[in-house]
């Protein structure tokens, strides 16, 4: 059920971050900032730099334009509004994010809370639970995953682990420590390949936007797709290329919405324009080609978004998640969970917004419906008593 909006929100929109996908996030906040409900909500732009220093006001506009001389002059003129995260706990920005009650004193600032703050990060530190924690902590509405989906989405072995629970079909896979590549390659490799065929796929557990991924195709790729995965995390996960050696899996998306009652999109596909939908292919060069919707039969359309919504479940997620698939281009042409983007890319042109977009709701009312969710989420967390009475 929606919830009624009587008064306008004030909304901090969030962004940057110390991640691999900063400058995705400026694109996704920029987007955001550009297309949100001015008439339902005051914005409050609240951005974080590489070095994880925040900013409010002008400089985190600078940040967001990509200005990084005027923040870097700002920050070493020592502006008070620029902040390192650990004092953001005790001063500045916090006051933002309490959720006190307002005070009717007519001298006193009655618009120095938030009523919800829209988290548009992407990867580390953003997406992974840890911002949401923050959140947790100061009582606040946000959009997007509660802590435990965040980490469950953002992690790749333990998101397949809550698959398999699940029953849904993913494709072979193995996951190594880094620890255990650095100190022992060789037994590493083998591992691999005693358990998988070429070509595989290895990827860092923990990152977005296809950032330290690499496709090997023999023993010698293999070496160094590991040494790279492993500038990006502890964890390793190598999975089996769907559909082998002589052909490429088709690549299926569902943008899916809500809380405990979720709501899937049309499926989209992503023909990529190198080997496989990398970083590069994703924001970098031209030819991956997004078909919207996907040309598939009314039954695997049905089967895709119900397995959309059952990730979702599986997750325990909320508010918003990209749901990724692969379909093996052979006879049988089965379909595999790839996995979930708990803060997927969110420009105009992403393909989250553009898959509820053929889907019948707009851009704008899409960034509404996920404040409206943010704050349901709240209502329902506010109902639970955390000290025996």
């Amino acid at each position: 059920m929606r919830r009624k909006m009587t008064k306008k929100l004030r909304v901090g929109i969030l962004f940057g971050g110390r991640s691999g996908e900063h400058e995705v996030s400026l694109l996704s906040a920029a987007s955001v900032l550009r297309a949100i409900d001015r008439n339902k909500f005051d914005i409050t732009p609240i951005g974080i730099t590489k070095e994880g220093r925040w900013l409010a006001a002008a400089d985190a506009s600078h940040l967001l334009n990509g200005d990084v001389s005027a923040v870097a002059r700002r920050l070493r003129a020592g502006d008070p509004q620029a902040t390192p995260g650990a004092k953001l706990l005790h001063e500045g920005i916090p006051t933002l994010l309490a959720p006190e009650p307002r005070s009717t004193a007519p001298n006193q600032d009655q618009e120095k809370t938030l009523d919800v703050v829209f988290p548009v990060l992407h990867g580390t530190f953003g997406e992974d639970g840890t911002i949401q924690g923050l959140f947790e902590l100061a009582g606040i509405a946000y959009v997007g995953s509660g802590v435990l989906g965040s980490a469950a989405g953002m992690d790749k072995d333990v998101m397949k682990r809550l698959f398999v629970e699940a029953r849904l079909p993913i494709v072979k896979h193995v996951t190594l420590l880094r620890a255990a590549w650095e100190k022992h390659p060789r037994k590493a490799v083998a591992q691999v390949e005693r358990a998988l065929r070429y070509p595989v796929f290895v990827k860092p557990a923990n990152l977005g936007s296809s950032v330290g991924i690499s496709k090997a195709h023999h023993r010698k790729e293999l070496g160094p797709a590991l040494a790279l995965a492993a500038r990006y995390d502890r964890k390793l996960v190598v999975e089996e290329g769907v559909g082998g050696k002589k052909a490429r899996a088709r690549e299926f998306e569902v943008a899916v919405l809500g809380n405990d009652s979720p709501q899937a999109s049309v499926v989209g596909e992503i023909v990529p324009g190198k080997e496989f939908y990398d970083y590069e292919a994703k924001y970098l060069s031209e030819g991956s080609v997004p078909v919207i919707p996907a040309k598939l039969g009314r039954p695997e359309t049905r089967k895709i978004r119900d397995m959309a919504v059952a990730a979702f479940r599986a997750c325990d997620l909320s508010g918003l998640a990209r749901v990724d698939f692969l379909m093996d281009p052979g006879g049988k042409r089965r379909i595999f969970v790839n996995e979930v983007n708990t803060m997927p890319g969110f420009t105009e042109i992403s393909m989250y917004p553009k898959l509820w977009e053929a889907s019948g709701l707009s851009y704008t009312d899409l960034i509404t419906r996920l404040i409206e969710l943010a704050l349901e989420r709240q209502a329902e967390k506010n109902k639970t008593t955390y000290s025996r009475e």
